[in-house]
């Protein structure tokens, strides 16, 4: 069986457009390497991407977060840096226009891995929301989020996401361990 990364969101918005902090652009390269890496295993990469529309102020997350992000077709949506070329044909993409991906789930659901590891951004928010949802399609199958992989806009907040993971039997790498 193979393994499985789940690229979170990794998108112009979040990195350094409308929702951008500093730090998350440092993240490219370790996470460009990370796809190497599983890719010269023979390994499975998937992406997620964030995706509103004109919609976006009406819903609830528009209400608490009413800042426009990830509209599709636009730069912000699409994905940052080195990450933006490591997409190839064949890839499993999951399309959201919340935190976490139904879809996701239900791919995870069908499919079987040794493992599946995500990063990407934000770690409180839609890392950790498709972290628990990987370990609940797949409960048995080793879930590990990476910390030198991930990143907030709020540190502390996302080492408490990061907290909360490991409580949930979520391994949680400190030091770039992941595979």
């Amino acid at each position: 069986m193979a393994k499985l990364l789940i690229v979170v969101d990794y998108q112009n918005d979040f990195v350094d457009g409308s929702l951008g902090f500093d730090g998350a652009e440092t993240l490219a390269a370790p996470i460009a390497e990370r796809i190497r890496s599983y890719r010269d295993d023979g390994d499975t990469v998937a992406f997620t991407y964030d995706t509103h529309g004109d919609g976006y102020a009406d819903t609830i997350e528009g209400r608490f977060l009413p800042v426009a992000h990830c509209t599709r077709g636009t730069r912000g949506w699409e994905l940052f840096g080195e990450v933006a070329g490591a997409v190839r044909s064949g890839d499993p993409v999951f399309v959201k226009d919340t935190f976490g991906s139904a879809d996701l789930f239900d791919y995870l659901r069908r499919e079987s891995f040794d493992s599946i590891e995500l990063c990407g951004l934000v770690s409180n928010i839609c890392v950790a929301a498709n972290a628990v949802l990987a370990k609940t399609a797949a409960p048995d199958t080793p879930i590990i989020v990476d910390a030198a992989l991930t990143a907030s806009y709020d540190a502390a907040l996302g080492e408490k996401a990061l907290d909360v993971l490991a409580g949930l039997h979520i391994s949680v790498i400190r030091g770039g361990g992941g595979r």
